[in-house]
């Protein structure tokens, strides 16, 4: 033992007076400071490395290189000279609204008048009826029919708030009944679902896909120990996810749909690793309406004990009435193993009234996590679980009314009008021959574009003749999401779409006051952190828009339209100057005002 250690001890003395001639070579100041440098170069590796893992080598590089070029004085002179050029557009020819909007309460009050004021300013709401994409599901006018029951019903309970559950003992059974109704259509009743599934009621489809994303890390933090959760989404999903992931430090995967614009399961495997704490499908997804393979999503959750949420938000009350009819629809819903959370909003198909959605999970053990319970507040315990803490009764009470009107015939009567419509719309553009449908719509949202044309122009036309689509991007495009208010307009819209394509074919070019080229620079611009940030700016813009677009004979719609579109365009164009002089106070007020 004495041995070795002198043996150590022999080495160590060695060693020193090794390293002590070797470094007697540089001054002190220089090896003082080596460690210091050294640490800093390998924590802007690590930095770099991050952004390259997170957002590709090719994105790093192109980031890089349009930051730096921007750093030029007279490139940077340049671009804010074009970009200003794009705001000085949309805010030419009209003064904002927002000027005659009040800031303050009027010193006395309007008493019962104030109906009589609200139905003024209702009178400056554009054409809805049947012109727009989605948007009102139930059909016939506001006043009438199925929408005389779910007034009367909100107007009942009103003044009621399920937080209170002892209280009002009615909301919480309606709440109840709504997701167990909703359920039942949705494979709760099936053995597969393994006849535990349990959901909440929500505002809409966006808080629904925030709280199963976030019931989904917390399980799997629970479950595997993932501190650093990972989701992977189609480029086709919903940018619900795109907040979640940012609202709930959560790494998100975009990657491409195949060459049927469905989900990439194979591109989404070779994303998974030991972070990946959820995978997505769409039944059907928004931009184009078709169905993602939700089988061969489950069967891959399955096989790496991972999450799958399904997006049910449009096809929730369609889809199973739909196979009911015999369309040929694949299983999307709790059947199928693997699927851990369903979102679906009863206020779009189900017909209930606007802020009604149902979050569903396979199991107790996945929802508990949606829950957040404080037990050391001075106000008493407190249990919530959902988002917001009081909720509006009285749009559940709306929600139950709806579905108990309908029941199982209507819903089935509902789905064979719109689908036949879907089908027939489908058909019709098929038939012209500049224009071709994206894809195979399972559905009622049917997408089309146009090699011939610039799509964007056509949409153009069809807003000045009152309609209200939705521009998509990859490809650029255009789409309607068929409701019971298009049923009896389906020629109508063929017609007009007609006599657009045939306006663009003859006198190709923007019309005055459209914004067709801002779409297809958008699509175009390498700098994609541009365009996000005039997204954010957009609703400044449309204000100044609305007066001039409502005296051009009929385009008002590009105040729906141009806001959704950038609104789902989650990569960008330009960053006007005007933005971090008014996104404080005007962006704020247009959000919460708008």
């Amino acid at each position: 033992m004495d041995m070795v250690m002198a043996s150590l001890h022999s080495l160590l003395s060695e060693f020193r007076v090794s390293a002590n001639s070797f470094l007697s070579e540089y001054e002190p100041l220089v090896l003082l400071l080596t460690p210091f440098f050294t640490l800093l170069l390998a924590r802007i590796l690590r930095s770099f490395l991050r952004v390259v893992y997170e957002n590709g080598l090719r994105a790093t590089i192109l980031g890089f290189f349009m930051t730096s070029i921007k750093m030029v004085p007279w490139v940077k002179s340049y671009i804010d000279a074009e970009k200003q050029k794009v705001v000085d557009k949309l805010q030419s020819g009209g003064k904002s609204k927002r000027e005659s909007w009040r800031t303050e309460l009027p010193r006395e009050g309007l008493g019962t008048g104030v109906i009589e004021k609200m139905k003024e300013e209702k009178m400056n709401d554009v054409v809805w009826r049947g012109k727009c994409s989605g948007t009102v599901y139930i059909g016939g006018t506001e006043s009438e029919g199925h929408f005389s029951v779910l007034n009367e019903a909100c107007s009942m309970f009103s003044h009621t708030n399920p937080l209170h559950f002892d209280i009002f003992q009615s909301v919480a059974r309606f709440e109840a009944e709504v997701v167990a109704m909703t359920a039942s259509i949705l494979g709760s009743k099936k053995k597969a679902s393994g006849g535990e599934i349990c959901g909440n009621m929500t505002s809409g489809g966006t808080e629904s896909i925030l709280l199963a994303v976030k019931s989904s890390r917390d399980y799997m933090k629970a479950k595997k120990g993932i501190t650093r959760p990972e989701m992977i989404i189609p480029e086709s999903a919903h940018s619900a996810y795109d907040k979640a992931a940012q609202y709930f430090n959560i790494k998100l995967w975009r990657v491409p749909v195949n060459e049927k614009f469905q989900a990439n399961v194979k591109a989404i495997r070779r994303h998974i690793n030991r972070n990946t704490i959820l995978i997505v499908g769409s039944a059907p997804g928004f931009p184009h309406g078709i169905i993602d393979p939700i089988e061969e999503l489950g069967e891959l959750a399955f096989q790496y004990g991972i999450c799958l949420h399904v997006d049910l938000c449009l096809g929730g009350f369609v889809l199973p009435f739909a196979r009911q009819l015999g369309y040929p629809i694949p299983p999307f819903d709790f059947s199928v193993k693997g699927v851990t959370s369903i979102s679906v909003d009863v206020h779009k198909y189900g017909l209930a009234p606007k802020g009604t959605s149902v979050v569903l999970y396979r199991n107790h053990d996945i929802r508990k996590h949606q829950f957040v319970a404080v037990t050391e507040w001075s106000g008493g315990l407190y249990v919530s679980p959902t988002i917001a803490g009081s909720r509006p009764g009285g749009l559940i009470a709306g929600a139950w009314a709806a579905m108990m009107s309908l029941g199982q015939e209507g819903f089935l009567k509902n789905a064979k009008a719109i689908m036949e419509a879907s089908k027939k719309l489908e058909k019709g553009i098929k038939e012209i021959p500049e224009l071709f449908i994206i894809g195979k719509p399972d559905m009622t949202i049917v997408a089309f574009g146009s090699n011939v044309l610039d799509i964007f122009e056509v949409n153009d036309i069809m807003s000045s003749k009152g309609w209200h689509l939705n521009a998509l991007q990859r490809p650029n495009s255009l789409h309607i999401c068929v409701t019971l208010q298009h049923v009896s307009v389906i020629e109508d819209f063929l017609q007009d779409l007609r006599e657009s394509v045939q306006t663009v074919k003859e006198n190709p070019g923007p019309i005055s006051g459209g914004l067709a080229p801002i779409y297809g620079a958008a699509g175009r611009i390498p700098d994609r952190v541009m365009v996000q940030e005039l997204r954010l700016l957009f609703p400044l813009l449309l204000g100044n828009k609305r007066d001039e677009l409502k005296k051009s004979g009929g385009t008002a719609g590009y105040v729906v339209n141009d806001w959704s579109y950038f609104h789902r365009l989650s990569e960008g164009l330009l960053k006007p100057s005007i933005v971090k002089r008014e996104l404080n106070d005007e962006l704020v007020f247009w959000i919460e005002n708008g």
